[in-house]
């Protein structure tokens, strides 16, 4: 095992010795409908990399409950409903969201007795509209596109017990909020909140994110293999999501292929590059877990924190 500064370094073959448990707790057609568009990942990587990543959270899990206990019978305080929250960071098309599902899938099945919901931060997202009005619809993505007031006060009232905790619905089909949808959370056991800022330190705000966060995973890659498994997702979508009526993409669909590439190319250097290098790889080691991928999205390290 190799280590840095803060973090065990530890190589798949060692990692994968830490299963216990053997078998997977989903089947190969659950992990098909989980995974993200081309996004590889396979029951091998699952008993591999993930169970020891469950156990992981377990103990986790059980220091929270106990600590917990402990501190409202020290303040002689009733006994709250508080969830376990884990925050899922990572770059645009790294597989964050295959990670974040495959989880929620997992831990379910692990704790049947508790509630696993999982949201994501594009709900947070101002909406097109207030985008072009502030003049940063080239900036979405980035930290000032969205809402954090919003999403911190989300966070604090999931935290603090809150019944019917309501947050806006983002489609990525119309890439953009759906106005007068609501995605309603009934206080979860374990919530799991995933995207690209859940470990940045927005300006202005004495509350982050990652406040309300008991436990963090960055996925990982270098950023070449990231643009690489963009424009492969991009030209799968243009083969069939973006050729729906409607879809925001859709004139690219019907358009001059190679046009549609060179407009994501542009995309990839001007937005998700420069988001990657400025604001979300530099929250990394905020992290207590890095998953890190090699080519085809194989998990090569895992690596924990010490402290």
């Amino acid at each position: 095992m190799k280590e840095s500064a803060t973090f065990h370094i530890i190589e798949r073959d060692e990692w994968k010795k830490l299963n216990s448990d053997g078998i997977a707790p989903l089947s190969s057609n659950e992990l098909q409908e989980l995974k993200g568009l081309n996004d590889q990942i396979s029951i091998t990587d699952v008993e591999e990399v993930y169970i020891p990543i469950v156990h992981v959270l377990d103990a986790y899990l059980k220091n929270y409950e106990y600590l917990q206990a402990q501190k409202n019978k020290f303040l002689k305080k009733e006994v709250i409903h508080k969830p376990y929250i884990i925050g899922i960071a990572g770059s645009v098309a790294v597989g964050k969201s295959t990670t974040a599902r495959l989880l929620q899938t997992m831990l379910s099945r692990v704790y049947k007795e508790k509630s696993v919901e999982l949201i994501t931060t594009d709900g947070f997202l101002y909406p097109n509209k207030t985008l072009v009005e502030k003049n940063i619809m080239n900036r979405k993505g980035f930290p000032e596109s969205y809402d954090m007031q919003q999403l911190i006060s989300f966070l604090g009232d999931v935290k603090n017990g809150k019944s019917s905790v309501v947050s806006p619905v983002y489609s990525h089909e119309f890439y953009d909020i759906i106005e007068g949808e609501e995605h309603v959370l009934e206080q979860p056991d374990i919530l799991i909140v995933e995207g690209i800022n859940v470990l940045q330190l927005p300006a202005n705000q004495q509350i982050y994110i990652s406040d309300f966060f008991d436990f963090s995973i960055f996925v990982d890659a270098e950023a070449a293999l990231i643009e690489k498994w963009y424009l492969e997702r991009f030209g799968l979508l243009l083969s069939t999501a973006f050729k729906q009526p409607g879809n925001y993409y859709s004139s690219y669909a019907e358009g001059d292929r190679e046009a549609a590439f060179e407009m994501a190319r542009g995309v990839w250097k001007t937005v998700n590059l420069e988001n990657l290098k400025e604001f979300i790889l530099p929250t990394k080691n905020r992290a207590e877990l890095i998953i890190h991928k090699t080519d085809n999205h194989y998990i090569d390290q895992i690596l924990l924190k010490k402290y």
